[in-house]
């Protein structure tokens, strides 16, 4: 399988012969061209994923390039090689939409490891296109979103599991998507057509639960004026979803359990059991093995319900998926909001390393505060403080840092880099990391 397809353009014969050979070697697939116009009248952009352009070239230029696949292909990435007189330019050229740019002459692998991140772009853009399209759709991959092999396998699974029909217990962090999961089960199994009833066991008061769920009789208590089916019953040829179980008092876990082993029900006031035909998904934040060994959590009810279990992955394991479901989220708040959508959103900086405990519930919280302007630079949804993370305030300052000595140095690169000790690469790697504009820098 290749790593990519990607598009070389270079008007030196050598450096394309050069650059086809070593990415060949390294696993992607190289089309070059000498001619930038005939790259750009064979080459079809859908079938490709990314273009590396020199900048400078008689004729028809890297920015001209630029400028074509903005036009046709907004969402390609388009990487630019430039002389040491270039980097001002191609570093505007970034703020007007390149993917990235490089130095000449140029090391190797530097060029594989920004090729991957491209490819890696396009394919997240790809996947986004379709999921937008699909929105609404039924398949199980617009249900439970993301390119990590972790959720990958935990599709493959819900799909295996839908129509076989046994209990299944989920277990996952708070915010990771755990009723996403249980109503996939129920979806796209046998059960579709049935009822699905969600139970959150940590919100119903311990003295009206046995009705709620068993259901009463008329008479059965003061106030039961009539009867009354109970959540399990109402659920009939569907699914119950017992969310947080691990919050249930130990002393309604018996009756609980008896419910699921019988499969019926004996209503408040009534001597005759009803039979129930449903499947049980439950749903743990908590270790409940664990819980059952400190003996917080029934034993045979953690047995008995986990027959099966799904683990459903914190989002800090799917780092890949973040920038995908972000989009996804800002598109969505932008629609509700009825705010223009942008096409494409950027993860305010700082985040890349974020433990996101409040999970794909968080990301969502950010992407609506994005959209609605409310997320400063450098502020993430954990910052702990006006001033961020050290991480976020070390961002901050070093840009602030990198801008001065720009000024500095009337916007030589060469020469701010030496006032900052660093090499001119490691240098303009920050200035696009950063987004800063180099002064006297254009775009043509």
């Amino acid at each position: 399988m290749s790593r990519g397809s990607i598009v070389f353009i270079d008007d030196e014969a050598e450096l394309c012969a050069a650059a086809e050979e070593w990415l060949g070697v390294s696993g992607f697939s190289v089309s070059s061209f000498t001619a930038p116009q005939r790259a750009l009248e064979r080459v079809e952009p859908a079938d490709i994923d990314c273009v590396v352009t020199d900048v400078r070239m008689p004729g028809l230029g890297g920015i001209e390039v630029l400028d074509h696949y903005r036009a046709v292909a907004p969402d390609l990435p388009v990487v630019l090689l430039t002389g040491h007189g270039d980097v001002a330019l191609a570093v505007d050229a970034m703020r007007s939409g390149a993917h990235d740019f490089i130095e000449k002459p140029y090391d190797a692998e530097h060029l594989v490891a920004i090729l991957d991140r491209a490819t890696e772009r396009r394919r997240l853009g790809r996947e986004l296109a379709r999921l937008r399209q699909a929105a609404g759709g039924v398949e199980i991959e617009d249900r439970l979103v993301g390119l990590a092999p972790a959720m990958v396998a935990l599709r493959r699974s819900i799909l295996q599991l839908a129509n076989i029909d046994v209990d299944v217990l989920v277990n996952g962090e708070t915010g990771t998507g755990k009723e996403v999961v249980a109503r996939a089960l129920h979806d796209f199994g046998g059960r579709a057509k049935g009822q699905f009833v969600a139970i959150n066991c940590a919100a119903i008061p311990e003295t009206v639960f046995e009705s709620e769920m068993f259901g009463h009789a008329r008479g059965a208590f003061t106030g039961a004026a009539g009867e009354r089916i109970g959540k399990l019953e109402y659920a009939k040829g569907g699914t119950v979803f017992l969310d947080e179980i691990e919050s249930m008092p130990l002393s309604l876990q018996a009756k609980v359990l008896r419910a699921i082993q019988e499969r019926s029900v004996e209503p408040l006031g009534t001597n005759m059991s009803r039979p129930i035909d449903v499947r049980f998904i439950a749903a743990s934040k908590a270790d409940l093995k664990a819980e059952s060994e400190a003996g917080r959590f029934r034993p045979d009810l953690y047995f008995r319900l986990a027959t099966v279990e799904l683990a459903v992955p914190p989002l800090r394991q799917r780092r890949e998926d973040v920038a995908l479901l972000f989009n996804l989220f800002a598109a969505d708040a932008a629609r509700r909001f009825r705010l223009p959508d942008t096409g494409t959103y950027c993860l305010p900086p700082g985040l890349e390393t974020s433990d996101w405990r409040g999970n794909v519930r968080e990301l969502r919280a950010l992407a609506e505060r994005t959209v609605l302007g409310m997320v400063q630079r450098g502020m993430g949804p954990s910052d702990g403080g006006a001033g961020g993370s050290l991480a976020d305030r070390v961002a901050r300052f070093e840009a602030a840092a990198i801008e001065q000595a720009l000024r500095a140095a009337n916007g030589s690169t060469a020469d701010a880099a030496e006032r900052l000790g660093l090499a001119r690469r490691t240098l303009n790697e920050k200035i696009a990391r950063y987004g800063l504009r180099v002064p006297g820098a254009s775009v043509r």
